[in-house]
């Protein structure tokens, strides 16, 4: 007799946890992070308090769900571009970009963390450290990647790829937390990846189109 879950008790299982991860944004949203308790979340969600402690035994840990959930990649987005054309990898990081900050409940994310920092900065820790740190890390590994490729000059990837990062989020993202109606189409999102990847591509490339 095997001990293994069935795939029905798997399902089951992973729609419970979608369920409070979906019911706790809101809840942090509409009372704040201090005022939502771990059993307000399961009347929320429509689960047992057992059912959620088993999942999640403190906030801070559904919290760190949350956010690890949000910024989560599917495994071929995680894949390096190929080294040696600059702008054309670029233009692909910055589409995965511009795919995580545009996710359903995002923006929400963001508002949460950003409204309660002074009371609770372990939420903004939390969202650097496991939301956007690793893809940021990511960025900084392909242009090293250039760099020891010889198809780039430059000496602070993490500069570089703060620069490349910024100018997408300024204008897809930033917007939203004081816009609530902005949404950039496809196409004007698409062009702000292209013209980033081309900044860069100017300013570190080596060769004809870059500035070294």
């Amino acid at each position: 007799m095997t001990t293994e879950p069935s795939t029905y008790h798997r399902r089951m299982a992973e729609q419970k946890r979608a369920a409070i991860i979906e019911a706790a944004t809101r809840l942090f949203l509409r009372s704040g992070y201090g005022g939502a308790s771990l059993a307000k979340i399961a009347a929320e969600a429509d689960v047992s308090k057992a059912t959620l402690f088993k999942q999640f035994p403190t906030k801070a840990a559904l919290f760190d769900a949350i956010v690890t959930e949000y910024w989560k990649m599917e495994d071929e987005q995680k894949l390096m571009p190929a080294v040696g054309d600059l702008r054309g990898g670029l233009t692909t990081i910055g589409g995965r970009y511009v795919a995580l900050l545009t996710r359903p409940g995002m923006a929400d994310l963001f508002r949460i963390v950003i409204a309660e920092a002074s009371r609770f900065p372990e939420l903004g820790r939390t969202q650097f450290e496991l939301g956007k740190m690793p893809f940021f890390d990511s960025v900084c590994r392909y242009l090293r990647a250039e760099a020891a490729a010889g198809t780039v000059q430059l000496d602070d990837p993490e500069l570089a790829a703060t620069q490349f990062l910024g100018m997408i989020s300024d204008y897809v993202f930033w917007p939203r937390m004081l816009l609530v109606n902005w949404a950039p189409g496809k196409a004007a999102m698409a062009r702000v990846v292209e013209e980033a990847a081309r900044t860069l591509q100017a300013r570190y490339a080596v060769g004809p189109h870059g500035g070294h």
